[in-house]
């Protein structure tokens, strides 16, 4: 009897739950447009981590809310393709929800939003364990919970249901073409109308004002540059033909033996140029509500007194160095790319790209970069190499030893040394060296770090904001002083030189336009040095602007792009300047190349990693049958390999490494011994000169 109403009441259950999904795949449009607004919703609330914040975007914004639930809607269209319907659905969820999540938790650490081509630099977040960004156990925990999501996906669609209905897949594909459509028009009509933007000047404010789904949804399918709509031959020529006559009037010419002409940069006694990113740099006497027990930055002020200097737009706040970076070094405009993108990590994947180092090259520079992070961390290894770099000297080429209090970053005094051997590796040359700090770096600490800092702060709204500027300040007095030892160095040096410092841009630290006497997040300070007695001539720019403003006081008139912002007024409001500038960018790295004649005037070089030759000296066992390596420039980032076989290694000093006993005991007569800098994915970066032939003594 218990049996049959067990069964009866299964058969009941079964027809209950057969009757829900009739329902639900009924009426599954509407719920779709109910899923979609309230994953929307939750996704503001985790992107602003604030319900209340949330809830001030639907109410103000309520045309982008309901955008963006049109968004995630349409994505849905895509379930009537599958039998699995629900599994389709609670896929599609998970993926938004983990994108919004992800959003809140990059925001927590920086200033600029999660976007599409962040994905593309999951690598290098993998190699920051257990810093400031990213730590073992968040690595933990973020594996554990996707390893469990897994799971789930997987016992859901060996257990969850099936659409039983017929599954007309032809008016289910219809439907998914009429949805794209559908999108495609209410965006061009959202366009349009300016009720959504197509270009987010300011990328934070972009997602804020428009929501996370359009941000990340602009940042997929908005990449790369449009092709302008009057970019043609005739018009690069008309452009190139106008800096051509520019340049002439500026520059002087000589003929070589050759018979080719070449320009007065090439002829004459040319100045060292050093261009020094001051990683997160600013002057905290900028922001109003801080009070600081002395100046934190008097080296870099008096830079700013008495050489020119100025405020600089940058296109980034409070992250995306490579995009500063970017700009500075090749003089082209971030406005020009999709949102929230890096050319890093998308067309300098694959195209060599015009830029200070190439120009300078061609006319006998020697150039370099000198960086205490990672060699491929933004894939810079690879952009150097497309820019035309000789050298590039990261951390793995460095003996560092000196770190931040927090232990996340090193100190930057080892880049003196680093840079006076870059000088010093074409004594022969003028050089460009492009040096990059990295101590400034945040986050910074909520607790107090700093017993008896230098520098005391106050003024912040709460006792731990008070400690992370406190702690900020303090690494950036650290700066100013390498600022001062770095012109020390090059005063000493019989050459003439011109130096650029500037901010890559503001802290993390939440800072808003009216927080600042520049009333601009997007503006850093740009200062200079040089001992060749150049005329003083301040002025504010964009960071695409700076190297060729303060070359071309300096005589040098060199590059496309740089000699076009030289013939210019630098005039950033300009819309023919900037149609001209977005034309030349175009043609440089998507178009014909026009202003090259259609040839490949600036193939990328093949980069050498450091500016040092090393070498195996000896070898010897020792008495704990561990086997010491004898050479010379070994770092932290030094490794054994025998036979081509990367081993553990214990990093004794810049003239010993260590291969451990357990691994020593295994060498065998005529084993190859060779040391290696390696970076993140075991990329090797340099190989000692010569290898050993292992023989048991």
């Amino acid at each position: 009897m218990k049996t049959i109403f067990q069964d009866k009441w299964k058969m009941r259950e079964k027809r209950d739950y057969s009757r829900q999904i009739a329902f639900f795949n009924r009426y599954s449009l509407l719920f779709h447009a109910l899923l979609a607004c309230m994953l929307v919703f939750v996704i503001e609330v985790c992107s602003r981590r604030s319900l209340v914040d949330a809830c001030v975007f639907l109410g103000s914004h309520s045309f982008a809310f309901f955008f963006n639930a049109l968004i995630i809607f349409f994505t849905m269209s895509v379930v009537y393709l599958f039998r699995r319907r629900m599994l389709m659905r609670i896929i599609i969820s998970c993926f938004w929800l983990l994108l919004g999540i992800i959003n809140g938790c990059v925001l927590s650490q920086r200033v600029t939003p999660f976007g599409y081509t962040d994905l593309k630099c999951i690598s290098d977040l993998l190699t920051m364990t257990n810093t400031q960004y990213f730590s073992k156990t968040q690595e933990i925990c973020v594996i554990i919970l996707l390893f469990a999501l897994v799971v789930f996906l997987v016992i859901f669609a060996l257990k969850g249901p099936k659409f039983q209905g017929h599954p007309h897949k032809v008016r289910a594909v219809c439907f998914c073409a009429g949805m794209g459509v559908l999108m495609s028009v209410a965006t061009s009509m959202a366009h349009n109308s300016q009720q959504m933007a197509s270009y987010f000047a300011n990328i934070a404010q972009g997602y804020s004002d428009y929501g996370f789904v359009y941000g990340f949804s602009s940042s997929v399918m908005d990449r790369g540059m449009s092709k302008p709509s009057d970019y043609s031959e005739s018009k690069i020529k008309e452009i190139t033909q106008t800096v051509s006559q520019a340049k002439e009037t500026a520059s002087s010419y000589t003929v070589a033996e050759s018979g080719e002409v070449v320009s007065d940069s090439a002829s004459q006694d040319q100045p060292n140029v050093i261009c020094v990113l001051l990683e997160s740099f600013m002057d905290p006497t900028e922001i109003n509500f801080l009070k600081m027990s002395k100046d934190p930055i008097p080296n870099f002020r008096a830079l700013s007194d008495n050489f020119t200097s100025g405020y600089l737009t940058v296109p980034v706040v409070g992250a995306g160095t490579a995009n500063s970076e970017f700009e500075v070094l090749t003089g082209m405009n971030l406005r020009f790319f999709g949102t929230g993108e890096y050319p890093y990590k998308t067309i300098l994947k694959e195209t060599d790209c015009e830029s200070i180092a190439s120009d300078l090259s061609a006319v006998g520079y020697g150039t370099h970069v000198v960086h205490n992070n990672g060699g491929n961390f933004y894939s810079r290894a690879n952009a150097f190499s497309q820019f035309g770099f000789d050298t590039f000297t990261s951390k793995e080429l460095m003996n560092i030893q000196e770190y931040t209090p927090l232990g996340s970053w090193p100190t930057d005094d080892i880049l003196i040394s680093e840079t006076q051997k870059a000088l010093d590796s074409t004594p022969d040359k003028s050089d460009f060296v492009y040096t990059i700090t990295v101590q400034g770096h945040g986050s910074y600490p909520e607790e107090k770090i700093l017993e008896n800092p230098q520098i005391q702060v106050s003024g912040a709204e709460t006792t731990e904001k008070n400690n992370q500027w406190e702690y900020y300040v303090n690494q950036i007095h650290e700066v100013d002083k390498f600022i001062k030892n770095l012109t020390d160095m090059l005063s000493k040096r019989d050459e003439k030189t011109l130096l650029v410092l500037f901010g890559d841009h503001l802290p993390t630290m939440g800072l808003a336009d009216e927080d600042l006497k520049s009333g601009d997040i997007f503006k850093t300070q740009y200062a200079t040095w040089n001992n060749f007695g150049l005329e003083q001539k301040d002025a504010d720019l964009a960071a695409y602007q700076l190297l060729a403003y303060t070359t071309e006081q300096a005589g040098i008139h060199e590059g496309t792009i740089f000699t076009y912002h030289q013939a210019g007024a630098y005039d950033t409001e300009n819309e023919q300047y900037q149609n001209k500038l977005e034309n030349l960018q175009y043609d440089i790295l998507y178009g014909e190349r026009y202003c090259y004649d259609g040839i490949n005037k600036y193939p990328a070089s093949d980069l050498q990693m450091g500016v040092d030759k090393t070498h195996i000296y000896s070898y010897r066992k020792n008495a704990d049958k561990s086997l010491s390596i004898y050479g010379d420039c070994f770092t932290n980032w030094s490794r054994i390999y025998v036979n081509d076989e990367k081993m553990p290694t214990t990093f004794v000093s810049d003239k010993q490494v260590v291969l451990p006993a357990e691994y020593a005991q295994e060498l065998e007569d005529g084993d190859i011994l060779k040391v290696c800098q390696v970076g993140s994915s075991n990329t090797i970066f340099r190989t000692t000169e010569n290898a050993m032939m292992y023989y048991d003594m």
